[in-house]
């Protein structure tokens, strides 16, 4: 569980991974030791957060955008 204020930005991963950029920003995550894998399903979004922009975690999860995006109550508030 994650506070909704650190939450940076909620992305589905098959629509982002196919920019470039999305590629390099999760590798140089990584590499930076930065992801966390919340299961070892097969991956269907990942979530950037954090109290600032140099402290931030990606959390790849088996959970779907639209799921996560519903679950912190966002769309609720609107």
């Amino acid at each position: 569980m994650l506070p909704t204020s650190e939450i940076i930005g909620i992305f589905d991963i098959e629509n982002t991974s196919i920019s470039k950029r999305t590629r390099d920003f999760l590798t140089k995550a990584e590499k930076q030791g930065r992801v966390i894998t919340i299961s070892y399903d097969l991956p269907r979004s990942f979530v950037i957060a954090g109290k600032t922009k140099k402290d931030y975690k990606v959390y790849i999860s088996q959970i779907s955008s639209s799921t996560l995006l519903k679950r912190t109550g966002y769309i609720d508030s609107l």
